[in-house]
């Protein structure tokens, strides 16, 4: 698919005119937003359901002052028929269409909504793009991964929802909705995070930390293979890992691409920039890299040139602060790497790109990249370097010496105003710590369980480390923790089953920065706390507002703000695999929460009670 190539001035243009569809009477009468934020859920009510007990306060240039309630509203769950559809939301599809079924002939219904995008066409039409990200249960209340015979990881799916807003109080409804097929990129695999261009399309992020490991890799080909392709072709690894374009029009036609030359890694998320070319990548799971691509032209993801960084550390405390530097790994377009795709190979046993020894010799580098311990000494056959760059960009980014010691690398957010992205880690361990022998050991923090998020510093005429310009005013050259965002690890868990203090972040994964309310905010992927958290935190005043509490056990997912829908602002926000994790000191409480815990729903819905901005 080739998207029209958009210069800057029609890029902010198009996305004004996203933003003014259902008017935008309000925006520039708003002085400041604030949110005043909930306390940490107490009772079993509280602990297992999802809500708002959160506020915002919006000031007006007039001096009007408007302070109005928070309300989490379900859009739809996972099981629910939603208009003309005959299957259950998270039902997954074969690349004919048909309902994918489980080992008890049960359809695989999953409990894993993820990244939402709703987008507002030019007319009024509004669609909301869901990702589905892996099956955790059967039907059946078996977990799939415990299943013999049966997968841990599935080919996965996105579903497109046509959405109505009633004008009068702001309320949205799920009116029709349909599977996104993408039999013609080979299948989707894992969709974690996503994010919206800045001219109104969906792009998702395609995450797996096996893929890519030669011990694991036949696991997830074996999957595609027999459940997507029903043994008709054989899944190629190379085919999964990449950044996915949906693009929605008039009457939720879709068209979808994978861009090949933006890399393929474990992606939870990649955000790009207000440029509409630069575009920067969380690669999440271990021993993974910051990744930047820029697009040869505005709007057109299908060509460019991708980059890994390089942390030159100046501090441990604090989350710990360094200088980045950029190593350019190639330029590519999507058609030339798509036709390397069907040229090379990839199993448990050997690669046409690489060369393996067990041991380090020379001619041989020794490289960490995606494992948790051990090393890899690894050479590049003769002739592949692009298809290191574009096919196995993690590998190759370590090969050429940018860094891959980052840990659980989540959601990424730009402030435009500031200049300013922002990276969640999840968890500050493993490559994040001294590494006493390894080859390479850019990155030596403490241990930190509970993450942080870091602030990157952007700047224009910056060179890579061949002294070569770097085509971007965009470039990041410092990042650091943000202070008010590092989590704290509590020496032992508490009564309701806190790891991690409650009232400060803890595993920031998702991310969404807004503009108009100078706020970031962080959705959790914690495990450290029993209750999941969304946050609101003002990059002006440095307030930091709890504003939704999810299920017990169940993940913060699916984070989008919207600025201005019909004189209305939301926070979109899903959460998943409810119930997973029930630790609290009390047994008789413990038990009431496992009764009253649907382990087998998922909600994708939303925040509401913002006036349009």
């Amino acid at each position: 698919m080739q998207i029209k190539s958009f210069t800057r001035a029609a890029l902010l243009a198009t996305t004004a005119l996203t933003c003014m569809v259902g008017g935008s009477a309000f925006a520039d009468a708003v002085n400041s937003v604030e949110f005043i934020g909930m306390d940490a859920p107490k009772s079993a009510d509280q602990l297992a359901n999802t809500y708002s007990g959160a506020k915002v306060k919006v000031t007006y240039t007039d001096g009007t002052i408007k302070t109005t309630d928070l309300d989490y509203v379900s859009l739809f769950e996972n099981v629910d028929h939603v208009g003309t559809n005959r299957y259950a939301a998270g039902q997954l599809f074969d690349y004919k269409g048909n309902p994918v079924k489980d080992p008890n002939n049960d359809p695989v219904i999953v409990e894993t909504p993820d990244a939402n995008s709703l987008l507002m066409l030019p007319g009024g039409e509004t669609y909301m793009v869901t990702h589905w990200e892996y099956d955790w249960l059967l039907q059946n209340g078996d977990k799939a991964s415990k299943v013999k015979g049966w997968y841990s990881r599935m080919p996965m799916s996105m579903s497109l929802t046509e959405i109505k807003q009633n004008t009068g109080t702001g309320r949205l409804t799920a009116v029709d909705q349909r599977n996104i097929d993408f039999a013609s990129v080979g299948g989707l695999w894992i969709p974690c995070a996503g994010s919206q261009t800045p001219w109104n399309t969906h792009l998702g992020a395609e995450e797996d930390y096996d893929l890519f490991l030669r011990n694991k890799v036949d696991g997830g080909v074996k999957a595609m293979t027999d459940v997507y392709f029903k043994g008709d072709k054989t899944a190629n690894p190379f085919r999964y890992g990449y950044n996915v374009e949906v693009t929605v029009k008039q009457g939720g036609i879709t068209e979808v691409a994978k861009h090949y030359a933006m890399g393929r890694g474990s992606w939870e998320k990649a955000q790009v920039l207000d440029d509409g070319r630069t575009a920067y990548m969380g690669d999440d799971g271990r021993h993974t890299g910051l990744f930047m691509f820029i697009a040869d032209r505005a709007g057109d993801l299908s060509a460019g040139t991708l980059y890994a960084g390089k942390w030159h550390q100046i501090s441990d405390a604090n989350g710990g602060k360094a200088n980045l530097s950029w190593i350019r790994l190639g330029h590519g377009r999507d058609g030339e790497i798509e036709k390397l795709i069907d040229s090379e190979k990839l199993t448990s046993t050997e690669s046409s790109i690489w060369e393996f020894s067990d041991t380090a010799k020379d001619g041989f580098k020794t490289i960490r990249a995606g494992l948790k311990k051990g090393e890899e000494h690894v050479r590049l056959k003769p002739g592949k370097e692009k298809s290191a760059a574009f096919l196995d960009s993690r590998r190759y980014a370590a090969y050429l010496g940018a860094t891959v010691e980052f840990n659980k690398m989540e959601g990424v957010a730009y402030n435009p105003r500031d200049g300013k992205v922002y990276i969640a880690m999840s968890y500050m361990k493993v490559g994040m710590m001294t590494e006493p022998g390894a080859a390479v050991d850019d990155i030596r923090l403490p241990k930190l369980n509970a993450g942080a998020t870091y602030e990157l510093n952007l700047s224009r005429d910056v060179k890579d480390s061949d002294g070569n310009a770097i085509p971007s005013a965009l470039v990041a050259t410092t990042m650091a923790a943000v202070p008010e965002l590092i989590g704290r690890d509590l020496k032992e868990m508490d009564g309701l089953g806190n790891k991690a203090d409650p009232d400060r972040v803890a595993n920031p994964d998702n991310l969404f920065f807004s503009p108009k309310m100078q706020t970031l905010f962080i959705g959790e992927d914690s495990g450290l706390h029993a209750n999941n958290f969304v946050w609101a935190f003002n990059v002006n005043t440095r307030k930091l507002s709890r504003i939704l509490s999810v299920t017990m056990g169940g993940e913060s997912t699916g984070l989008q703000v919207v600025d201005n829908l019909g004189g209305q602002a939301y926070v979109m926000s899903n959460h998943q695999h409810r119930g997973e994790r029930i630790e609290v000191a009390d047994a008789a409480l413990k038990a009431k929460l496992q009764g009253m815990i649907d382990k087998q729903k998922a909600s994708v819905g939303y925040l509401q009670g913002i006036p349009g901005l």
